[in-house]
């Protein structure tokens, strides 16, 4: 296999914002290396089709240990194994976080993360359609949208919690987060806008950008204490692809640190166990974050998302871009306090028009809807680590879901919460019976609801994160050449969806390594 200056691991959210602007120099040579394929089935881009791709061949299909605050359950947790990653495969919903978690990264000593100096690179990725104002851009690769779905029964949570005493919020992303709404979407013309279709595919004609597709990643290499390449696995051949300059790994916040530690990376102990030499004892994989959410659903007679998938809804999308399969499911939320006091939200709520049970995986058999909060600020921490030193094993996954205290009063509140939403007649003019639901509105019911029912929301983070893993130029520590650029390197997980965070932590990174940020 061929030397470059450049080589990538995961064609991702992170990883094709990368590929692409380090490829924008002619004079540099970049690889990039992803373990699944092109992004080109019909369910990636049709944006309410996303939950088909759950348990396919695009999806690394993990689970976690069992998760000993949800009664020993495993845990399912999508990640897309194609071009744009799980960007090719999430709910598409534009959210950057708060303005307290980059305060917070830079006060812990993440300097340059503060919000203000990571704001120029949200707004460098995006072209959004309401126009360019202080907090947003036009003319960035990423499509930035309002759903074209608007469904009746996501209007009629909005409502309802206007009705409960929430305010109406039309921009998550501007001058506060608090309130409720519809979510702006990675969307363009109706179908999804994920980094291989906004960053990847424009670039793939480029001379000096190679993509290896279906190539699986063992471990970097490691000389003399840097990083000089990527072992890979490609139809059944292992080589090395050589890196004259850097490493990046991109590969999200499971794959990366398994991938530290499989190349010697991590804790010296645990790598020790498994025979595997320590090139630098670090705490790789340690402090995974999540958000971790439970959805009331409802039964109700209104038309919902069941019959979408039909050839007049298929042609209304292909000729105009509208109609029901525009819809990401989640099409409206919000963002609110478990309690008076506090200055940024420790709740997001997220509402679908079709029933959304057994995380995702149960069956829409009738009309349905549901809403629900997740904890947003979580203060549980997990790890993963190695399950077997071979590459192709899944690593061992514990998010400790609600094993805080503060974790469990915040879900019992935000659920009260959506109870009181339901209870309001925009909501009960719908719904015609209960679906899945607590038994009662006592605490011990509620949580015990949510243990049994919540799930993932799907914002995995922090298991390489600054300080601990990687630097503020995230640079692996002692190790050169070195880098990790993705959702693992967050010191704590935003508050609010993570893919948008993501790719501005790539534009910036960009910057960081063609020395433009200084």
């Amino acid at each position: 296999m061929r030397t470059y200056d450049y080589v990538i691991v995961g064609a991702g959210s992170a990883g094709c914002v990368l590929a692409t602007r380090l490829s924008e120099d002619p004079a540099v040579r970049v690889a990039l290396i992803e373990a699944g394929g092109p992004d080109t089935a019909q369910e990636i881009h049709i944006p309410a089709a996303f939950p088909q791709l759950f348990k396919s061949a695009l999806d690394w299909d993990l689970d976690t240990e069992p998760e000993p605050g949800i009664g020993n359950r495993r845990a399912y947790l999508p990640r897309g194994r194609m071009f744009g990653g799980s960007s090719s495969m999430n709910a598409m919903i534009y959210i950057r976080g708060n303005r307290a978690d980059y305060a917070g990264w830079a006060a812990a000593g993440a300097t340059g993360w503060s919000y203000d100096e990571v704001l120029p690179y949200f707004k460098r990725s995006e072209d959004n359609e309401r126009g360019e104002d202080a907090f947003h851009a036009v003319g960035g690769p990423l499509t930035v949208s309002d759903g074209r779905s608007e469904h009746p029964l996501c209007s009629a949570f909005v409502q309802a919690a206007v009705q409960a005493g929430h305010k109406p919020n039309d921009d998550f992303n501007g001058e506060t987060q608090f309130g409720v709404g519809r979510y702006q979407l990675t969307q363009r013309g109706g179908l999804r806008c994920s980094t291989a279709v906004a960053y990847l595919h424009p670039a793939l004609e480029r001379p000096n950008l190679t993509v290896f597709s279906s190539a699986l990643a063992r471990r970097v290499v490691i000389e003399g204490g840097r990083a000089t390449g990527v072992e890979v696995e490609r139809a059944g051949t292992v080589g090395v692809v050589r890196a004259e300059r850097e490493v990046i790994l991109s590969a999200g916040a499971y794959e990366s640190p398994k991938l530290l530690m499989l190349s010697g990376v991590g804790p010296a102990t645990a790598l020790s166990a498994f025979g595997i030499d320590v090139v630098r004892d670090l705490p790789v994989g340690q402090g995974l974050q999540d958000h971790y959410m439970a959805l009331l659903n409802f039964r109700t007679g209104v038309e919902s998302l069941i019959g979408a998938a039909s050839p007049e809804n298929g042609a209304l999308l292909q000729s105009e871009g509208r109609g029901p399969l525009t819809s990401n499911i989640g099409e409206a939320g919000g963002f609110f306090r478990s309690h008076n006091g506090l200055d940024a939200p420790d709740l997001q709520f997220h509402a679908a028009p079709v029933l959304f049970h057994q995380e995702g995986l149960g069956p829409a058999s009738e009309h349905g809807f549901t809403f629900g909060p997740c904890v947003l600020a979580p203060t549980s921490r997990g790890a993963v680590t190695l399950r077997s030193p071979r590459p192709d094993a899944a690593p061992r996954i514990v998010h400790n879901y609600l094993t805080t205290a503060q974790d469990r009063d915040v879900l019992v509140a935000g659920i009260r919460i959506a109870l009181e939403i339901a209870a309001q007649r925009a909501v009960t003019d719908l719904v015609t019976g209960t679906f899945d639901t607590p038994a009662s509105d006592s605490d011990a019911d509620l949580l015990a609801w949510a243990q049994r029912t919540g799930q993932t929301l799907y914002h995995p983070t922090s298991t390489c994160a600054i300080g601990a893993v990687v630097d503020p130029e995230l640079r692996v520590f002692d190790v050169a050449g070195l880098r990790v650029v993705d959702a693992s390197v967050f010191p704590t997980v935003p508050r609010g969806n993570t893919n948008a965070p993501t790719i501005m932590a790539a534009e910036k990174a960009a910057d960081l390594i063609t020395g433009a940020a200084r």
